[in-house]
């Protein structure tokens, strides 16, 4: 199952891009024996809009069609929060399943659109707080690694 990473706005160099790139190269090794390729981020400019639910339906329907044919998992305040285990439990359901990908969908400033939202198989929160963008990346590429070492049984993840 491929594993994407679909994100308004582009990340600058520097060590947030660094970092998120560390995580799924880490990811790409060890998820390839559990059948999880890609893990790859796939950035979109922000809508020029002069209203904000214009730019969101526009940027909306961008993430909506790269993500097409994938289980879509919307990251927003206002999602679900679960732990590590169970996120990593959602990936192991979704590929036995048979499902081709997954795509984590990250609003641009501000936010998703909520009918993407409604669409979402999962919608996910890592806080209620507000993070920004280059964080939530960053926070996702790891639990994405951490999937990985859950499912294969790697010491990396001490959870319960």
């Amino acid at each position: 199952m491929r594993v994407t990473i679909a994100a308004i706005g582009r990340m600058k160099a520097g060590p947030e891009r660094e970092l998120v790139g560390r995580y799924l190269d880490r990811a790409v090794a060890s998820g390839k024996p559990l059948g999880l390729t890609g893990f790859t981020v796939a950035e979109f400019p922000e809508s020029r809009a002069a209203a904000t639910a214009t730019r969101k339906a526009e940027e909306g329907k961008v993430l909506r069609n790269a993500s097409a044919g994938s289980v879509l998992v919307a990251l927003d305040e206002r999602g679900a929060a679960i732990g590590s285990d169970a996120f990593a439990n959602h990936l192991r359901r979704w590929r036995d399943d048979g499902r081709a990908g997954v795509a984590f969908l990250v609003g641009g400033a501000d936010g998703l659109d909520p009918v993407l939202v409604s669409e979402a198989d999962l919608v996910l929160s890592f806080s209620p707080l507000t993070w920004p963008h280059q964080l939530v990346r960053i926070m996702l590429a790891e639990q994405l690694y951490r999937t990985t070492t859950i499912l294969s049984g790697h010491p990396y993840h001490r959870g319960d």
